[in-house]
Formats: C-alpha cells, sequence, structure tokens
C-alpha cells in the first residue's frame, strides 16, 4: 500500500494514465522523434569531431582533468566504431530509441542495460567502461551509454546539438541526461549501515545453523528441547510453523479465522500488484486508464476492506482471549506488561524490515529501473524513527515503510485496549453499549471529515496529490478504528456465549448469509456506475454516506461470516476457510506481510525489457511475486522472527500445564493482525500468550 493500496492507486492512475491522455505535446513528440534516427546512430555522428569545445569548454586551460578523460574515451569510442570493434559497438548498441507504442502510453525504451555494463576495454592504458543512463525527452526515458569518465553534465552539449538539428519546431522537446538514473558495473562501497545489516543477519544465521545442528545431533526428543534451543533451531521453528492440528481437535479454536487471515492476506499482496506496475515500464500505460473503471478494478481499487478485515480479527483477538485470562485471574491484567511482550514481538522486526528495504534492494539485485534501490529511500532516512514509534500515521505524510500505517494503527488501538477490557469486564453490557456508541461517534466524526474537506474516493475527481486527505481520511486512527472496535465487541459476544449452541432456521441462515454477501459486494462495487469517466459525479454527500457506512457494513459481515462458520451454518465457505492446510501459511503471515513489498519491488525494477499490462498478466505476477514472498519469509522468519519470539517466552515463567496452554489456544500463527494475541501451545511457542500474561 504505497500509503494504502486504493488511494495510492486513486491517485497513480491519474498521474500515470489520465495525464499521458491528456497531454497535449504526445503528438508533436511522436511527429519530431519518428524522424530521427536510432539515437545511438545520431550521437555517434557528434562523437566523431569530439572537441573540448564541443563539451562546453572554450580554454583547453580551463579543463578540467575529467573533460580531457571524456574527450580522450569518446575519441577512443569513435575509433572503435571506425574499426567495427565490438567492444565500441555494444556501446552504441545498448541505446534505446523513440519507445514504441509511444501513443499508447510506453514512455520507456531500456535499451540493453548488461550489454552497455559489460563493456571494458583497456586502450592504451586506460580503461574504457560503458555507463548506463536515462535520455529524458519530455515523459521519454530513452536508455543511453557513454564512457564511464563522462557524466552527464558533459553529455548535456551534445543533446543540446541533437535539438538543434531536428528539422521541426523543437522549442516542445526538452531532452537531457538524468544524472540520477546513471549506473555503472563499479559496485559503490557498502556504508556502515549495510555493513551492519549484512553482519547481523550473518550472525543470525550463523547461529541458527549451529543451534541446528547442535538439535539435530544431540536431542532425538523434540518435546524436551531446552527454550534455548527451541527458540533458535530452524529445525523446531520449522516443526511448528508446519504442523497440521486436526480440526476440532479443541473447542475454542476459531478454525475459519486461519482461512480468512491467508484470503485477506492474499487480497492485500494482489492489490499491491497493480501499484507497482503503475512504475513499471507498460507498453500500453494508458490501458490502466480504462481498466480502472472495469468492475474488475473494483476489487483492487477498494482492497482498502482487506485491512478492516485485518482490523476486525484484530479487535475479536484482544478482546476474547483477555476477557478469559481476566476470568481465569480475578479480573487483573497487567497492560505494561502486554505492551512490553507486543514490542518485543513487532519492533525488532519492523526495524529490520527498515534497514533491509534501505540498504539490501541494491545488494541482491539491480537492473536499469534500479538506481538508489528502495522507492521510499528519502522517507526513511528523515523519518525512520516515527515508524519505529509507530505514531508515522499521525506524525509525516510520507511514511518510512508505506505499508506500516497499519501496525502503527493498531498498536495504538492495543494501547487503549486495557481500558476497554477493564470497562467489559467490570461493567460488562454497559461498557458493551458504550463501546457501540463511540463506533456511533467515530462514524461521525469520519462523515464529518469527509464532507467538510469535500475528500473523494473517485478517481475521476482527484489530481493526485493529496496527501493530507490519504492522512486524515484513511490513515488516523480515530478514523479507522470502527471496524477494530466492531471485532471488539464481536469478540465479548464470543466470550460470553462461549459455550452456547445458537440454534437457527434455515430461513434465518440464508437472510443471514444473504445480507452479509450483499454489504460485502454492495461495498466493493457500489461505487462502480459513478467511477465511469462519462457518469455525473456524485455530490459530497453521497460520497460521505457509503465511505461511513461501509465501514460498518464490511465488519458485520466478516463477523457474520465467523458466527456462522463456529456455529455449523457456513457450509461450503467453512469447509473452504476452516481447512488445516492454511495453518502453515496463516503462521507465516506476519512475515509475509512485512516482505510482500520488498519482494515486489526487487522483482519490478529487476526488469531489462518493457512489461504489459493484462489481469492476466497481473495474476501471474501476484504468483510468482507470492512464491518468493513465501520463500523470503520463510528464511527470515527462522534467523529474525522466530528466535524473538523465543526470546519472549523466556521473560516470563510457564504457570500453565501444557494441557491447559493447549485448551486456550485459538490462532496458532504469528500473525499479520495481532501479534501479540494468538495463543499456542507450547511446542508452538508462541511467546505472545496472553493467558500466560503475569498478574
Amino acid at each position: 500500500m504505497v500509503n494504502v493500496v486504493s488511494i495510492l492507486l486513486l491517485y497513480g492512475l491519474v498521474a500515470t494514465c489520465a495525464l499521458e491522455l491528456t497531454d497535449p505535446n504526445v503528438p508533436d513528440t511522436y511527429e519530431y522523434t519518428s524522424q530521427l534516427r536510432p539515437l545511438g546512430l545520431e550521437f555517434a555522428e557528434f562523437f566523431k569531431n569530439v572537441t573540448l569545445e564541443s563539451l562546453g569548454v572554450s580554454d583547453s586551460k580551463l579543463a578540467t582533468a575529467e573533460d580531457v578523460l571524456c574527450t580522450v574515451e569518446l575519441a577512443a569510442v569513435m575509433s572503435g566504431l571506425s574499426s567495427r570493434q565490438i567492444w565500441a559497438l555494444k556501446m552504441i548498441d545498448s541505446w534505446g530509441t523513440v519507445p514504441n507504442g509511444l501513443l499508447t502510453g510506453n514512455v520507456y525504451d531500456l535499451g540493453n542495460f548488461d550489454e552497455c555494463l559489460s563493456i571494458n576495454k583497456v586502450i592504451s592504458g586506460q580503461r574504457i567502461t560503458g555507463k548506463y543512463c536515462f535520455l529524458l525527452a519530455n515523459k521519454m526515458r530513452i536508455a543511453t551509454c557513454f564512457p564511464a569518465s563522462c557524466s552527464s553534465t558533459q553529455m548535456e552539449p551534445f543533446v543540446k546539438q541533437l535539438i538543434a538539428l531536428i528539422p521541426l519546431n523543437s522549442s516542445s522537446i526538452d531532452m537531457r541526461i538524468s544524472d540520477a538514473s546513471c549506473q555503472t558495473s563499479e559496485i559503490e562501497p557498502w556504508d556502515g549501515l549495510t555493513i551492519f545489516t549484512i553482519v547481523i543477519l550473518s550472525l543470525m544465521t550463523v547461529i541458527v545453523i549451529s543451534v541446528t545442528i547442535f538439535d539435530y545431533f544431540l536431542f532425538d526428543d523434540h518435546k524436551n528441547l531446552p527454550a534455548l534451543v527451541k527458540a533458535f533451531s530452524a529445525r523446531a521453528n520449522s516443526r511448528a510453523l508446519f504442523r497440521i492440528i486436526p480440526n476440532k481437535s479443541n473447542p475454542n479454536v476459531i478454525e475459519c479465522f486461519h482461512g480468512i487471515r491467508c484470503m485477506t492476506l492474499f487480497w492485500v499482496i494482489y492489490s499491491h500488484e497493480f501499484i507497482f506496475y503503475l512504475v513499471s515500464p507498460n507498453l500500453n500505460t494508458n490501458d490502466l486508464f480504462s481498466w480502472s473503471v472495469t468492475p474488475f478494478s473494483s476489487f483492487v481499487l477498494h482492497g482498502y476492506f482487506s485491512v478492516d478485515t485485518f482490523f476486525v480479527l484484530g479487535g475479536l483477538l484482544v478482546s476474547m482471549i483477555a476477557l478469559r485470562h481476566m476470568e481465569k485471574s480475578g479480573g487483573r491484567l497487567n497492560p505494561l506488561l502486554m505492551y512490553l511482550h507486543r514490542i518485543i514481538r513487532i519492533l525488532p522486526v519492523v526495524a529490520i524490515a527498515i534497514v533491509i528495504y534501505m540498504k539490501m534492494m541494491t545488494v541482491i539485485s539491480g537492473g536499469p529501473m534500479f538506481k538508489n534501490g528502495y522507492h521510499g529511500m528519502e522517507n526513511c532516512v528523515n523519518g525512520w524513527y516515527w515508524t519505529l514509534l509507530f505514531i508515522q500515521n499521525y506524525a509525516v505524510l510520507n511514511i518510512c515503510l508505506d505499508h506500516t500505517w497499519y501496525l502503527a494503527v493498531d498498536m495504538q488501538l492495543f494501547i487503549i485496549s486495557p481500558i476497554l477490557l477493564m470497562a467489559l469486564y467490570k461493567w460488562g453490557k454497559k461498557a458493551a453499549a458504550g463501546i457501540a456508541v463511540l463506533v456511533v461517534l467515530l462514524s461521525g466524526c469520519l462523515f464529518a471529515t469527509q464532507m467538510v474537506n469535500h475528500y473523494s474516493l473517485l478517481i475521476k475527481n482527484n489530481d493526485g496529490n493529496d496527501g493530507v486527505a490519504n492522512q486524515k481520511l484513511y490513515l488516523a486512527t480515530h478514523t479507522h478504528a470502527v471496524p477494530w472496535l466492531i471485532g471488539f465487541l464481536f469478540g465479548y459476544f464470543l466470550y460470553i456465549n462461549r459455550e452456547r449452541k445458537f440454534q437457527l432456521s434455515r430461513p434465518t441462515v440464508w437472510i443471514g448469509w444473504l445480507l452479509s454477501l450483499a454489504m460485502l459486494f454492495t461495498s466493493i462495487f457500489a461505487l462502480y456506475p459513478a467511477s465511469k469517466w462519462t457518469a455525473p459525479p456524485l455530490s459530497t454527500l453521497e460520497e460521505s454516506l457509503y465511505y461511513t457506512l461501509t465501514r460498518l457494513a464490511w465488519p458485520l459481515a466478516i463477523c457474520w461470516v465467523i458466527f456462522a462458520c463456529m456455529q455449523g451454518y457456513g457450509g461450503l465457505a467453512n469447509s473452504f476457510l476452516s481447512t488445516p492446510l492454511w495453518q502453515p501459511l496463516s503462521r507465516l503471515s506476519y512475515s509475509m506481510y512485512i516482505w510482500h513489498m520488498f519482494v515486489q519491488e526487487v522483482n519490478v525494477r529487476n526488469v531489462r525489457t518493457n512489461t504489459y499490462f493484462t489481469n492476466f498478466i497481473v495474476m501471474q505476477r501476484f504468483w510468482y511475486d507470492l512464491g518468493f514472498t513465501v520463500l523470503m519469509s520463510y528464511i527470515l522468519y527462522l534467523i529474525i522472527e522466530a528466535p524473538l519470539c523465543g526470546f519472549d517466552s523466556l521473560l516470563r515463567p510457564r504457570k500453565d500445564p501444557p494441557a491447559t496452554n493447549q485448551a486456550n489456544t485459538i490462532s496458532n500463527e504469528s500473525n499479520v493482525e495481532n501479534r501479540d494475541h494468538d495463543d499456542q501451545s507450547d511446542t508452538e511457542k508462541n511467546p505472545i500468550n496472553i493467558s500466560e500474561v503475569p498478574k
């Protein structure tokens, strides 16, 4: 969610698609550039008479060593071209040209990145290597290749000469070499933070491998492993991760949680694929513009409902598990220790994620689109600490690790949860009624925020630059707390009715499913008719009502799905969502949520040729990225997340026997929506077990 999936898609589509279609210079640019020969050949003509004057230095005495070196190497290139030497021909051959499909939105010609960087020739003791840069021509990005000693500033005179020779009105064509895009085969020295990151990851890997070997050869009985070995052993952690618990083995387990969590996570990852296609070198970028008003696009543009599902599950787990513990402990709860366990569980993984996103992208991969690596580098450099404080959704407009806004909202809601829990335990239904009133008040706040500021969710009503609206309308905790509170109340409902079997008639069950499905699909498709470019605009009142009411309808529908599955009225939905095969992925879901955008960005920036946008191709890319995400998440789970979980387990004594712990199990995995509310058995060693929070 570059901030959040739908918001960025709304803004990004405007910036990339609508702008391309309406740019009045596109026809003229096409007319001018279509008359050029391949640009590599055009520039080669200028290389024939390379002088200091052509580099903008009229007096040889004023020439710097860099100017002289660039002149010498350009002359060597021309000599190589004249004698048809392979290395010199490669320098011209690797250039791009005017992009094919300019009128369908293609603004990239990536040339041959690796061919340019592979140039390495020694002439008269001077080593000549290739430098790959983008030539910016209006909105076009065209690959160029120069000797590495030549800077973009030194190559600008050639660009100006080329423009001057165009026989048409070239005043509308702005050509320049982008120094920020230039890359060479020379590996930039690692800075201190990169070295630190590699050392930490390497050290953790060595420890995990060593302890795993120790576990394999010295411990035959895995049930009696020492806690420290269990924390670091990849063998023990893998056993817990891939363990399949049969359904109906525990009456306290909500089995459909696994399926709901995984399907929701898949929705998030799939929606993010479309975000990265906005910055891909697509041959048909303009098709995104027409795609955005198709019925299918509603699933992506309204992907923010997937996050509401996570909030529902998170609020439910907080209330239901904590209230069970409070019942056993006589109403005692230790909020400070709850916070400590949660911080230990979440903060180190987020901290490692920040440095890996910032520093490891360029270490593990490269490509023509890869200059400077992670797109949010500047945001992380300037505001990484806001993310570690979990207040980034209020503190800054541009968040370090965009998708961690969710963790901030969830953490802030978790901080106030002890107040709500103690109120529910002490006053019961009266406190529940008070929380329901709070839901109404927050819904009114959301409605008023959109009405007063005239915020719109429709692409055609946004200009792509309203980051403040995104922060106030979507990222703020007080405007996004309603789904979490509804889940919290539903958890209380399940707690007070935990041993009750509801006998519902068939018509009642059908009505419940029809209403829930109606709320789900209405939330996704209600804006579709108004989203068309030719449709009359909705009033601010209509959009505000939609946005506010769907914040209520979606979580209520999810609650019904969970209730129906628990009570035996889920039918095929329960069979699908409750299959034990979801359990391993569900346990890995937190890692997958943290790392999936790393994988997606690496893969999208690693391309060497233009891409093409269709729903089917995006689906292919989704499965491709999902596979790598699972692999990366599994590896980092073993060397980062699982050992930290084990460390958290060591911080508190276990007072309940394993059988009791198993009876309290509700969520057998590390999960994205509530990292410290999973209640697992000792063999699965989840460190955040609220039923074991010291009194």
